[in-house]
């Protein structure tokens, strides 16, 4: 278990949370002292408003959480975020906030990215006893999972390249017995991955596509792709400064591909995994690729470079071939794709497309449960012609100025025939608006929907 959780109640703290709407009724239910103090302290359970409530000889007697309107299932991360050393345990907690999601809660509230700094936890994280009830394991193998995807995102591009993000990957398939193996610098040439090459090659870091296979081979194969763009200046076609200073997160899709994995192999679900991430820096020299040139994809369609600042889809275009052509029962490719998935839904809430009406349900529902927001974008067939070209078989920067989300789904498509079902996720991996649990930076969106769904399809 995590070294947050503990299973002895011994001396445990009480730890309460409670509505705003339903404060006055809750008060008279408490200890007189308690209930006086809290309501001395003007305390209105205001969403994450957190009161420590002494003893008698000095100590804290207990500690209670203003949930507001109740809409954060996560939010007694407050409390693991906030409370001093200690052992505590839930008491009076609504339901909805409680048990497995009040455990999970708790750990993400413990979350730090201290590789360059001095720990803030010198003494030791709090301590919560485990909820009645609940898997310690599992909790904490999806916290864990989390945690990856940050510390990767989080990591600056100086020591995140191409290649520790294949060390990674490659300590991760070892850790759980997968079948690890790269392709790296102009062996992509060789093995016909031209793509990632060509986006990868004006760096003097290799570009690589990184390869695991976990689970028995008679299984169901679900392949997941991430995009592994390390940093990404925009190329020959310049971003701004500002557009720039987060782009250590362009291998968000990545990380969050390994998020999945983590918790698929930890768990031992029944499936066939295979993980392909194209790991490149899109760099600028003067092997540098150029608007207007053409290339070709490992799949032999040609595609006329609009913009070299729409790397991401070039690079998935040849990975998504090869995932392809085992004919997979579930494709999933995730990326930070687009700043128009942003536009349209916002940081907080990441699309994704498909044409499975199932898998769409099935998403919806358990991003809903595990409070793992995503929103589902039309794959309208109707903006095919923008991703056309004159000269090539398509152009990576459509002439149509609108719908940029859905006409980057689009383009990913034309590299997906035989996977039984595909979905897309253009994902953030960054948080600007940050909650308890949920710190100002790397974010794994999308990993415990989709596990929750791949446990749901194929857990024992």
């Amino acid at each position: 278990m995590h070294a947050s959780l503990v299973r002895s109640a011994k001396g445990a703290i009480p730890l309460h949370a409670v509505k705003a709407d339903n404060l006055k009724r809750w008060l008279p239910t408490r200890r007189v002292r308690e209930a006086e103090w809290l309501q001395a302290s003007d305390f209105a359970a205001k969403q994450y408003e957190l009161r420590l409530v002494p003893n008698g000889s000095g100590g804290l007697a207990s500690a209670v959480l203003g949930l507001g309107a109740g809409d954060d299932p996560l939010a007694l991360a407050a409390f693991s975020e906030s409370l001093p050393h200690g052992t505590y345990a839930l008491r009076d907690v609504p339901p909805e906030v409680g048990g497995a999601r009040g455990a999970l809660g708790w750990i993400l509230g413990t979350y730090a990215f201290d590789r360059y700094r001095k720990s803030k936890t010198a003494r030791g994280l709090p301590k919560l006893v485990l909820p009645g009830g609940v898997d310690g394991e599992e909790v904490t193998r999806i916290a864990e999972a989390v945690f990856l995807a940050r510390d990767l995102v989080n990591t600056p591009s100086n020591d995140m390249g191409p290649e520790e993000l294949a060390a990674a990957a490659r300590e991760l398939a070892r850790n759980y017995g997968a079948k690890f193996s790269q392709i790296v610098g102009d062996d992509l040439l060789t093995r016909k991955y031209p793509l990632i090459h060509a986006v990868g090659r004006a760096s003097a870091r290799a570009p690589r596509l990184i390869d695991f296979t976990w689970g028995e081979a008679r299984a169901p194969k679900v392949s997941l792709v991430g995009k592994g763009v390390v940093f990404d200046s925009g190329g020959l076609d310049l971003k701004t400064s500002a557009g720039m200073v987060t782009m250590k997160k362009d291998m968000g899709g990545a990380a969050v591909g390994l998020a999945i994995a983590r918790m698929v192999m930890g768990a031992r679900l029944s499936m066939r995994l295979r993980v392909l991430i194209p790991a490149v820096e899109n760099s600028i020299s003067g092997s540098a690729y150029r608007p207007g040139d053409v290339l070709k994809s490992r799949k032999g369609l040609t595609v006329e470079i609009g913009n070299t600042d729409a790397e991401g889809r070039l690079v998935l275009a040849d990975a998504l071939t090869e995932a392809d052509s085992e004919a997979p029962e579930l494709l999933i490719d995730i990326a930070t794709l687009t700043g128009a998935a942003r536009a349209a839904t916002g940081m907080e809430l990441p699309p994704f497309f498909t044409d499975d009406e199932q898998l769409s349900a099935d998403l919806m529902h358990c991003a809903t449960e595990v409070h793992d927001p995503l929103w589902r974008l039309p794959l309208w067939r109707g903006y095919e012609s923008a991703i056309d070209s004159p000269i090539a078989d398509l152009n990576n920067n459509p002439d149509y100025g609108l719908a940029g989300a859905t006409t980057a789904a689009l383009f990913l498509n034309r590299f997906v025939s035989r996977a039984k079902s595909w979905v897309h996720f253009d994902i953030p991996a960054w948080i600007d608006r940050p909650r308890p649990g949920r710190r100002k930076g790397a974010e794994a969106n999308a990993a415990r929907a989709v596990y929750a769904v791949l446990k749901q399809r194929y857990g024992t």
